[in-house]
């Protein structure tokens, strides 16, 4: 049997495969970058057909850089940008409107309306989620609405509906194969936590017809098999999950209370909690960890909308660096950031204040704030919004004692120490920071056979480098409070 399996990370701002071998080593990478395309304030959206094109070049690439063949691979498993929004033709394929992306911020209103309508206790209740614009739901309800034709067509069954990971499986099927997973179906409003189904009272209250939905699967399923003119053979998808549950599985977080942070885009904290939903009593998202054999598995979540933003706003935007690998010299230039707070809320801040109307700001600027000071404020920014989560996390469970950290931004060691400083607890880097493309593929790896058990999995994870707290408590706490006042100043309700 084939021991190499290809995972599809199809992210909010580049597409990566990587092959990997039994063993979790990267043997080959493709990776491609894509427009972003804000056609007004707080509206974030991009070209699904140039996403489907660049996932197909970065799997050919991954696969010749590897050195293999495609009918060398077990198995395929494929990870995304979660919320993200796709509707298509049915028959020729084709999407009616540019992808609605989870950041875009148009439907707010609207979630209002809901909320004050009274119908967010039950969402809440059947979905672990909130009334907020993030969430597929609104986005697909606006496409209907707003695209020419688009309800009348969706009513007679012409159109599909999918997040990234149904339409990339679209595509690798050539139109065979229409389904997502349970973590993935947890993320639009519409999928009930609690029964695993697509709730009929959610889709009558977004007004949402059933027939535009996919099949929900388990994590590990057959999700067919890629055509093989693709790729050169016919490969079998093996797993899928949201790009945050994949890290929690790459992460190997199988036992409830571990926890991980991703740092990309965003910033995306789960913790297992188990096979019991429990809602959050802090404004955190009640979700699918993964579903495996038809047994859930819960997570209690955090979500940050901008974290590596920040700091490509500062290289493309600003034009203050022109790389992101330099903003750790800067950082260790100065000693503090000189009371400077940089707040990245460009597209609203996400947990815990869900906050769609907020926007970015640098606070706390005198004559002697230089590049190096607005640097190392946009890396802190990442560390203040991620204790701003963990706090939530311990007033609805237990205060974590250590967490696992992956995702580009962990390859700055002063990043996860500064971490480890503000949420004064231990921070393990694993060896394989990839471990979004390493998820989908151990579970790529688990449909075909290649693994055994997730308990053979987690004994592959290994901690490359632990950090531990160097600042004195009373020191991050009085920072900390910092943040929280420069917070309040760029909130919608100041």
């Amino acid at each position: 049997m084939s021991r190499y399996l290809l995972a599809i990370d199809q992210g909010t701002t580049s597409s990566r495969a990587i092959v990997f071998d039994k063993s979790g080593k990267i043997l080959g990478v493709g990776q491609k970058e894509f427009a972003q395309h804000y056609p007004q304030d707080g509206w974030v959206e991009h070209d699904a057909e140039e996403i489907w094109q660049g996932v197909l070049t970065v799997c050919r690439d991954a696969i010749q850089k590897a050195g293999v063949s495609a009918a060398e691979i077990a198995s395929c498993g494929i990870t995304n940008q979660r919320e993200t929004t796709v509707l298509w033709d049915r028959r020729t394929g084709k999407p009616l409107h540019n992808a609605i992306v989870w950041q875009d911020r148009r439907t707010a209103a609207y979630c209002r309306e809901l909320k004050e309508a009274g119908h967010e206790s039950m969402v809440s209740e059947k979905t672990g989620l909130l009334l907020d614009p993030y969430f597929s739901g609104t986005k697909l309800r606006w496409l209907l609405d707003n695209v020419k034709g688009a309800r009348e067509r969706a009513q007679k069954g012409e159109l599909a509906f999918g997040t990234i990971d149904t339409w990339v499986l679209w595509k690798l099927t050539d139109g065979k194969s229409h389904a997502t997973d349970a973590s993935n179906a947890s993320r639009t409003l519409l999928y009930n936590i609690r029964t695993q189904d697509w709730d009929d009272e959610l889709l009558s209250l977004l007004d949402i017809p059933a027939s535009l939905l996919p099949e929900v699967k388990d994590n590990c399923a057959d999700f067919g098999t890629t055509a093989p003119m693709l790729l050169g053979a016919a490969v079998p998808v093996g797993g899928m999950a949201g790009d945050q549950q994949a890290a929690l599985i790459g992460q190997a977080c199988f036992k409830p209370g571990m926890i991980k942070s991703t740092y990309g885009t965003g910033c995306f904290v789960v913790q297992n909690i188990g096979n019991e939903p429990v809602l959050s009593q802090n404004r955190l998202l009640t979700t699918v960890a993964y579903r495996l054999n038809g047994e859930m598995t819960y997570g209690l979540e955090g979500s940050i909308f901008n974290a590596g933003t920040a700091i490509q706003w500062l290289r493309d935007a600003l034009c203050l660096i022109d790389d992101a690998a330099e903003t750790e010299k800067l950082a260790r230039s100065v000693e503090t950031s000189g009371g400077v707070y940089l707040v990245p809320a460009f597209t609203g801040l996400g947990a815990p204040y869900w906050d769609p109307d907020a926007r970015g700001a640098i606070l706390g600027l005198t004559r002697d704030a230089g590049i190096a000071q607005i640097a190392r404020a946009a890396l802190e920014s990442v560390c203040y919004q991620t204790r701003d989560l963990l706090e939530a996390m311990a007033a609805d469970a237990v205060r974590p004692t250590r967490l696992r950290v992956d995702g580009g931004m962990v390859v700055n060691d002063w990043v996860v120490q500064r971490l480890a400083d503000m949420l004064q607890i231990t921070v393990d880097r694993p060896e394989v920071v990839e471990t979004t493309a390493l998820g989908a593929a151990y579970l790529a790896g688990l449909q075909a056979g290649v693994y055994g058990s997730l308990d053979e999995i987690a004994r592959m994870w290994a901690c490359e480098q632990a950090f531990e707290p160097a600042m004195p408590a009373r020191r991050a706490d009085e920072r900390y409070g910092g943040w929280k006042r420069a917070v309040a100043r760029v909130r919608s309700t100041y």
